[in-house]
């Protein structure tokens, strides 16, 4: 679900598409809300079909888990999560008026379990962590950032023991080398997407 470039937040595989000026939540507490999107050159919300496949492999995880959101972009998959209980909800979006949307939208739900942070995504993973029990990476496509991703993530020790990782990227995509004791757990392609859900396991 994502966005501008390296900055922003998320997809950069051109202008966004007709259609995707608002996101639709698909369950939980706002179930059936639509939000507005910021039209971002390059931001690609996570389609409903994507994000129902997801979230019906993580349903029974949701409730009361710690979410990181990076590149968040239209904010879709935070936004889902908080719906269905997530405990906290933390969003990074570098492009400005995206952030400034997902605020609004914040707004609009009276949601208390959702931060929405203007920043870099990989600078922020820089800093010493908490640990986060299901992460979204959904970067800008052929940004070649999910090495850094991953990396930062455990060096930092922003995952909890058995913490879920989501991985959204163009379907052509080698990934890095992954930890060991990240497990690939479900996977699927949807048009030019690929999208993965790895359990962490304790090293």
């Amino acid at each position: 679900m994502r966005k501008q470039q390296r900055s922003s937040s998320g997809k950069n595989t051109g202008k966004t598409r007709a259609g995707s000026g608002s996101i639709r939540i698909i369950s939980g507490l706002w179930r059936g809300r639509k939000l507005p999107v910021h039209d971002a050159e390059g931001l690609r919300p996570t389609t409903d079909r994507v994000k129902e496949t997801l979230f019906n492999w993580i349903a029974m995880d949701v409730p009361r888990a710690k979410c990181l959101d990076l590149f968040a972009g239209s904010g879709g998959l935070g936004f889902e999560a908080a719906s269905r209980q997530a405990e906290k909800v933390t969003m990074l979006e570098l492009n400005k008026e995206a952030h400034a949307q997902l605020v609004k939208n914040v707004s609009t739900l009276k949601a208390d379990n959702i931060e929405v942070l203007n920043k870099d995504s990989l600078e922020f993973l820089k800093n010493n962590g908490e640990p986060y029990d299901l992460v979204f990476i959904d970067p800008p496509f052929r940004k070649g950032l999910l090495d850094d991703v991953v990396n930062l993530l455990e060096s930092n020790h922003w995952l909890a023991d058995d913490a879920l990782v989501y991985i959204e990227a163009e379907k052509e995509l080698e990934l890095p080398e992954l930890p060991s004791h990240w497990h690939l757990h479900r996977e699927k392609v949807a048009g030019q997407v690929r999208f993965q859900l790895f359990t962490r396991q304790t090293p």
